[in-house]
């Protein structure tokens, strides 16, 4: 919502901050103006309040970087902000608050857990905590708990053999696709194509996805949840170069071989067979393409795996 009353700015230094100075002027200008000076911007009545971002489910965020909020600011002055910010909050009708707290500042964690914040999630250098400030029970949705495995089934389709590996450091070497974690913001059928190369030193290019295993309480993602995907990918050089710190062993074996044999593992033996299919049936029968499309957020697109529509779309069926 624009608001169009005029600014009035708070002029402090940084030694200012938890001052009973501070305190006074900043009252002093509350009311039916604007306070603006990093730590202060006006939204509703109450001129002491932080600037906050409103998201479109109706909740505010404020960012404690060094640019609008001094690094020196006391554990007082901080909390007076946020007293007078959630009260602000709660009568302008917000549903949530959530303060993304750089690691240098997290004295003032224990500050805002005193007003109710609890921690959501961190990463790197920062921590997020949040506040439900609603009706009923909090209606937040959980930090991401799913970790992104990728493994490549590198097929010739002219051979009939696939690229398998036998992993380092693991109780039993069992024969599988190449593969691993991917990383933050990359397509699975890109970590695939990355892994592949790593391991194998073998280049080659993403066709569809074949499967995605899921599985809940993960030992190698923290007791988290996994997503395993397994793409099909069409080999550009045939050439094994072994990465030796991460697998023992790697070479092309045939479909069927890896169909039988007990030295692999469920997931992979399903994949060959699966591969089997498309190669004596067509492929169109076990493939989920890619397609991207855009996003409801301008400028941004997704990537969505699913068969093949019928030529001419479904209306034509």
């Amino acid at each position: 919502m624009k608001n169009n009353a005029k600014s009035r700015v708070l002029k402090v230094s940084p030694d200012d901050y938890g001052s009973a100075k501070l305190q006074t002027a900043a009252r002093a200008m509350a009311g039916p103006r604007d306070v603006k000076c990093g730590v202060f911007a006006k939204q509703g009545t109450n001129g002491n309040a932080m600037a906050a971002e409103v998201d479109r489910f109706g909740g505010v965020t404020v960012y404690l970087n060094e640019r609008d909020f001094p690094p020196d600011v006391s554990e007082g002055a901080f909390d007076v902000l946020l007293r007078d910010s959630l009260s602000q909050w709660r009568a302008e009708g917000r549903v949530a608050a959530w303060l993304h707290v750089p690691i240098a500042q997290s004295r003032l964690v224990a500050v805002a857990a005193a007003r109710g914040f609890t921690f959501h999630h961190a990463r790197r250098d920062r921590s997020t905590l949040c506040l439900w400030l609603g009706e009923g029970e909090s209606m937040l949705p959980a930090f991401a708990t799913h970790q992104v495995g990728v493994a490549g089934a590198v097929l010739d389709e002219a051979s009939g053999k696939v690229l398998v590996v036998q992993d380092k450091n693991k109780t039993k070497n069992a024969w599988k696709f190449p593969g691993g974690l991917s990383n933050l913001g990359e397509n699975i059928g890109d970590a695939a194509v990355r892994e592949v190369c790593e391991e194998t030193g073998v280049r080659a290019e993403f066709r569809s996805l074949l499967s995605v295993r899921q599985q809940h309480d993960h030992p190698g993602a923290f007791g988290m949840s996994d997503l395993y995907a397994t793409c099909r990918l069409r080999p550009l050089s045939f050439r094994i170069t072994l990465c030796p710190r991460e697998c023992l062993r790697a070479e092309w074996m045939g479909l069927e071989e890896l169909a039988r044999t007990d030295a692999t593992t469920p997931i992979t033996r399903r994949g060959a067979l699966l591969l089997l299919h498309g190669l004596r049936h067509g492929f169109q029968h076990v493939d989920l393409p890619l397609e991207e499309l855009p996003a409801v957020q301008p400028g941004r697109r997704y990537q969505l795996y699913h068969r093949a529509l019928p030529a001419g779309g479904p209306q034509n069926d």
